[in-house]
């Protein structure tokens, strides 16, 4: 057990920070990965609506939720990525007032390279840890998110 005597090296070896720094190298391995395939464009921020946008469609409000960010914000992701080509906006056919963001085909071709890179860079990180730390991490992540999922939790 920690006292408050133990200083601040918690700060760095805190579970939280450790996860935090795994995932941010992982993001910047697909990163790499993504600019090696002609997708020098995309930035981490671009992984963060894409990774909450479904395959289907998705309104913006719903996207903002699902990322834990304001609308006005997340809209300024989707033009971003509009501009890019990768998403563009159609009304939705349930309520013509609302819109729904979808992938562009030049986007589920991008999603496509995105589903390599991230294929290779966890081949690599189970070649550096190993089969059963690999297995072990991804049991453990899956048990302890299991009920933290925002593409589960539909209003």
């Amino acid at each position: 057990m920690r006292t408050k005597s133990s200083g601040t090296a918690w700060r760095h070896a805190n579970v939280g920070r450790l996860l935090n720094n795994a995932v941010r190298r992982f993001e910047a391995r697909v990163l790499e990965l993504m600019s090696e395939k002609g997708h020098d464009e995309t930035r981490i921020a671009h992984v963060g609506l894409t990774r909450n946008l479904d395959v289907d469609g998705t309104r913006l409000t719903e996207l903002a939720r699902r990322a834990s960010m304001s609308k006005q914000a997340m809209g300024e992701l989707v033009d971003q990525c509009a501009e890019l080509g990768l998403v563009g906006r159609v009304a939705d056919p349930t309520d013509r007032r609302a819109r729904i963001v979808m992938f562009t085909p030049a986007g589920r071709k991008w999603l496509d390279a995105f589903r390599d890179a991230v294929d290779i860079a966890e081949q690599e990180m189970r070649a550096e840890l190993g089969r059963a730390a690999m297995d072990a991490i991804l049991k453990g992540l899956a048990l302890y998110g299991a009920t933290f999922d925002p593409l589960d939790d539909v209003n």
